[in-house]
């Protein structure tokens, strides 16, 4: 055992367990942690142990070990309670309110925990779906309210440009409204460098850094970098957040390697230096150019085969999304929803594959109506559907359609209708990432919210009689007391 590891060990005994701890964070040179019941705490014990220079009581208890020091017990405290640093331990997950929703939910969870156990999980594929997911989905709270926001800004821009609203008054409004949605997307990198590092245990802010560097801010106005395989300028978020994923990653690879070996005296100012500056110059170098052309070549193939394949590639990529969500793979495609977004200003993607929630709205109201004496099973439709309608589908997925086998399949065939009425408009997309369904009508772009409300009732439409008349389970509509 490492003598930070053996630190880490005495701290944990002396605050009363790890059983009493609800979070381990650190700063420069302190272990801070969450306390559950302060009267377990050992504050004289605490200051005995050799290593610890000090204690202070304050929101978090806070633990002086030194810089270098801190980051190795810090870790290895988090290893042993087996979460990351910042998480919390033993979560006591009977306090989410599930007023009106209990009964499906709780279906729905057992339901998806059992699929989860027959799967593998400890590939490294899933655990690179389970990270990107780890990365992204803090950050969609902010895409939905900016892309909202940049919604409102567009409305007022075409009334503006219509002669409907005065250009006088109201550009100012839209001036407004556009400073606040750049607040998440003009840095946007940065965010998700930040999340990256804490995903792969390196420093937050060297995470940030990293992806700070692929928007070139510190450029002089007229100077360029060259890029070293084609001669050409390389361009301020070139990459984009492909190439900010990989060199964050790289990034936390080197720096956990590095404190590894660099004395724990010098570390605070040897391993960030070597981090950012070796990191920087290959992100700005290779990342940046290659991440580029994979960048522009797979966004550019995706459009491209939704223009082309029109109906078909809707029908196929509404009717196989909702398997990619229950395998996780879906995940996989978050980071390629904000690259088209960053390079032609809507996904069309997104639009697509929100028709496989539509999809399983239809069927649930079709299982409603034919298996109305199944009082538990109508019980959980009720409970699903209003979050469905509003894009939140695994309540539905889990807790009905999955369970009875046929409905998860019409359903899934009922997004395919939807998707292929999406795929026959073309040029549906969405400016933001955010919940399907209803939910996702103030993100269409290019005043499409029309053609996605008629993909979205062919969905429900497709689903509904899908599930009527071939996907319900006879056994399924026998009368069943609650």
């Amino acid at each position: 055992m490492s003598k930070e590891a053996e630190i880490g060990k005495k701290i944990f005994e002396n605050v009363g367990g790890m059983e009493n701890v609800s979070r381990i964070a650190h700063c420069m040179t302190r272990v801070r942690l969450g306390i559950r019941d302060q009267d377990e705490v050992n504050l004289e014990g605490l200051k005995k142990i050799p290593g610890v220079l000090g204690v202070v009581e304050d929101e978090t208890l806070q633990i002086i070990v030194g810089p270098g020091v801190v980051n190795k017990v810090a870790a290895a405290m988090a290893e042993d309670a087996g979460v990351k640093i910042g998480e919390t331990i033993n979560e006591n997950l009977d306090d989410v309110k599930k007023t009106g929703k209990e009964l499906v939910e709780e279906k729905a969870a057992a339901t998806k925990a059992n699929m989860k156990a027959k799967q593998n999980n400890t590939s490294g594929f899933k655990r690179l779906l389970k990270s990107i997911s780890n990365i992204f989905v803090p950050l969609i709270p902010g895409f939905v309210g900016a892309g909202l926001i940049a919604g409102i800004a567009a409305i007022l821009t075409n009334n503006i440009v219509a002669g409907n609203l005065d250009a006088g008054v109201w550009t100012q409004y839209v001036d407004i409204l556009t400073v606040i949605n750049k607040g998440i997307f003009a840095f946007l990198s940065i965010y998700v460098g930040i999340n990256t590092a804490n995903e792969f245990g390196g420093t937050p802010v060297l995470g940030g850094g990293i992806a700070g560097v692929t928007m070139l801010t510190g450029l002089a106005e007229g100077h360029v970098i060259t890029n070293i395989f084609t001669g050409d300028p390389v361009l301020a978020g070139q990459g984009g957040i492909i190439g900010v994923l990989f060199a964050v990653w790289l990034m936390c690879v080197l720096e956990k390697s590095l404190r590894k070996v660099i004395p724990n005296a010098i570390d605070i100012i040897v391993t960030p230096t070597i981090v950012l500056l070796v990191i920087g110059l290959i992100t700005i170098f290779v990342i940046m150019p290659i991440a580029g052309l994979i960048s522009e070549g797979l966004v550019s193939a995706i459009n491209w085969t939704i223009e082309v394949g029109g109906v078909f590639a809707g029908f196929v990529l509404g009717t196989l999304f909702l398997p990619m969500v229950m395998l996780g793979l879906h995940q996989v495609l978050t980071p390629i929803h904000v690259e088209m977004i960053a390079q032609t200003g809507a996904t069309l993607l997104l639009p697509i594959l929100a028709m496989a929630g539509g999809g399983q709205v239809g069927a649930s109201i079709a299982l409603w109506i034919r298996c109305r004496k199944n009082k538990p099973l109508v019980n959980m439709i009720k409970g699903g559907l209003p979050v469905g309608i509003l894009g939140i589908g695994e309540p539905l997925i889990y807790g009905v359609t999955v369970p009875l086998g046929r409905p998860f399949i019409t359903a899934c065939l009922g997004g395919g209708i939807g998707g292929a009425v999406i795929g026959a408009f073309g040029n549906v997309g969405a400016i933001a990432i955010g919940p399907s369904g209803v939910a996702l009508i103030p993100l269409i772009a290019n005043n499409m919210w029309i053609a996605y409300c008629i993909g979205l009732l062919s969905a429900y439409v497709g689903g509904f009689v899908l599930t009527y008349f071939f996907g319900t389970p006879k056994d399924a509509m026998e009368a069943v007391e609650a």
